[in-house]
């Protein structure tokens, strides 16, 4: 299923370090947490879905690793580069075993089936 990206190609080469440089700390911070921890639930502050997205992991007695990037009135640059690397346009950003699941709604869906489970339970390859 490949996405459509700007070809690099049609990027002038003057501007191409700077896309690659933006933001790029944060990407790395989400990419490192991600190889290091089996669930990753990436979010911001106050964003009723994130937390909706924690507390069923939490009732699932799932452990996880939580980054929070900023809030509705901040940090909204940043999020956008893990929006653009990933392609997932909400939060939170669900990882587990270095897939990303989708958000709220998609983690909900993995539970009521049972599949959680079943991804939790499966040996991690690394």
């Amino acid at each position: 299923m490949p996405r459509p990206v700007l070809d690099e190609i049609l990027i002038h080469p003057a501007i191409r370090n700077a896309i690659a440089a933006s933001h790029r700390d944060i990407i790395e911070e989400a990419q490192a947490c991600i190889t290091e921890n089996r669930v990753v639930v990436i979010g911001m502050a106050t964003n009723p879905m994130v937390s909706n997205a924690r507390k069923l992991l939490d009732k699932q007695g799932v452990a996880y690793r939580y980054l929070e990037y900023g809030n509705y009135f901040s940090q909204w640059r940043r999020r956008n580069a893990l929006k653009m690397w990933t392609g997932w346009p909400t939060f939170p950003m669900i990882f587990i075993d270095g897939v990303l699941i989708g958000g709220l709604e998609d983690l909900k869906a993995l539970a009521d089936s049972g599949e959680l489970k079943n991804l939790l339970n499966a040996v991690r390859i690394q």
